[in-house]
């Protein structure tokens, strides 16, 4: 049978011995600058600092090598061409020709980049150390909000969310709950998830609206275990014009994008909005930041020229029309000006492209982000 996965399978093999020796190094130094910091904990943050930690919950668009680690999938970005602009040009697990959202959040907090959960557990075998304390990424590629998307393939949100009350509760063990609290209550909690619950509504039989509820309705189980867990700061990146995306493109012979996909990214969005609102009136210690990913990122498909791009529908790595038929594999042919592109590959932006999504992020104004930016939620 002609399955465009099955390169994956060879490719994965290559992978893990490619990558085994020189994922083990990075997660060792990463782990020492870490610790290094640690003793800054109940000062509230290393100095330069604007927050003490980010716990970062999503999918491929912030999982930072969390899939490298989980054998039974085949969702994974531990290969070339990924990675071609990240230091050393290594593929780390990030579905990005670079660094991906949970690196530049971070980033520009003043944080290190969040290490993958997966990596310290295995490394270590523990589920307690003082690397908890710079905060983690969960995020898992191919995750959606409902544990039917991507089943079997990835860390779903609820697995995500499990994998943070073990941290806490070994944050609790060690330092006890008063300061543990304080340290999260002070931390920045990043969600960014919902795009391949979208991409896979085509296998519900629920209306679009329907369908939204039942995300939301997750995500709203998810928030108030998490706030009774500590969290109090919510940063919510929602979803993308998904109808835009190389890989929804090519299905329609204009290269037009996807109407019926958009609009379930803009319902989602509205809906989720709706629910942090309605939960900083429940919670009044609770605060959020909520980036209008949507029309953000439209702007740029239709001004390229006014942020730098000139390639705003097919991607730059992969294979088939408009490289998105394919995923991007050491086979696929790439893009030789990666800021040029809006896409890196069918379904994820460029480095540049989240580069300037996650400057908004941080210090822009409504109504691209609202109430408050990032920057202002860390000050709360």
């Amino acid at each position: 049978m002609n399955d465009p996965l099955n390169p994956l399978i060879y490719v994965h093999q290559l992978s893990l011995c490619y990558n085994a020796m020189g994922m083990a190094l990075l997660t060792l130094l990463h782990v020492v600058s870490l610790v290094l910091c640690s003793s800054f904990f109940f000062d509230s943050h290393c100095v330069y600092a604007s927050a003490p930690a980010m716990y970062v919950f999503g999918d491929s668009l912030a999982d930072v090598g969390n899939n490298d680690y989980l054998e039974f999938t085949l969702i994974k970005a531990d290969f070339p061409h990924n990675g071609i602009d990240y230091p050393n040009q290594k593929p780390t697990g990030r579905f990005s020709n670079g660094k991906n959202a949970a690196d530049f959040l971070a980033e520009r907090l003043g944080l290190p980049p969040p290490l993958p959960y997966l990596s310290i557990i295995h490394m270590f075998n523990i589920t307690s150390t003082d690397v908890f304390l710079r905060g983690i990424s969960f995020a898992s590629g191919g995750a959606g909000l409902l544990d039917s998307t991507n089943k079997g393939q990835c860390l779903t949100f609820s697995k995500q969310v499990y994998n943070y009350h073990s941290v806490y509760a070994s944050l609790v063990q060690q330092h006890g709950v008063v300061k543990t609290h304080d340290h999260l209550s002070k931390s920045i909690f990043s969600f960014i998830i919902g795009s391949n619950d979208i991409f896979s509504y085509s296998k519900s039989k629920a209306t679009p609206q329907q369908f939204v509820d039942s995300l939301v309705s997750t995500l709203q189980t998810q928030f108030k275990r998490l706030y009774k867990l500590g969290a109090r700061k919510f940063t919510f990146i929602g979803a993308g014009p998904t109808g835009c995306c190389p890989s929804q493109r090519a299905k329609s012979k204009t290269e037009d994008c996807n109407p019926e996909t958009n609009l379930l990214s803009i319902l989602y969005n509205n809906a989720a909005y709706s629910l942090l609102h309605e939960m900083k009136s429940n919670f009044g210690d609770m605060n959020y930041s909520f980036f209008d990913t949507f029309n953000t990122l439209l702007q740029y498909i239709q001004n390229p020229e006014t942020y730098g791009f000139t390639e705003v529908k097919a991607a730059c790595c992969g294979l088939g029309k408009m490289n998105a038929k394919v995923a991007c594999l050491p086979i696929s042919s790439y893009c030789s000006n990666r800021k040029k592109y809006i896409y890196w590959d069918p379904n994820h932006p460029t480095e540049a492209t989240v580069s300037l999504l996650t400057s908004t992020v941080i210090d822009g104004s409504p109504p691209n982000v609202f109430p408050v930016n990032l920057r202002q939620l860390c000050a709360l």
